[in-house]
């Protein structure tokens, strides 16, 4: 009987082990979606500012355009 418990508390304690490193590595994932997010956000602002001073390039370009005509 001791050894039936002591097997069970030992599967127990593997089960525990393998429950916090799936946690972990749950946390560490979650950090690093977020970080991917921040990422990408940073590079959508980038550019969306580019594209903007692209269009403000290209819009006086054709007024300089039209006044040469």
């Amino acid at each position: 009987m001791a050894d039936i418990k002591h097997q069970i508390f030992q599967e127990l304690s593997a089960l525990e082990e393998a429950a916090s490193k799936l946690r972990g590595a749950a946390v560490i994932a979650g950090r690093q979606t977020d970080l991917e997010v921040a990422i990408l956000s940073q590079q959508v602002r980038t550019l969306r500012e580019k594209n903007a001073r692209a269009t403000e390039m290209i819009d006086k370009s054709m007024d300089i355009l039209k006044t040469l005509k």
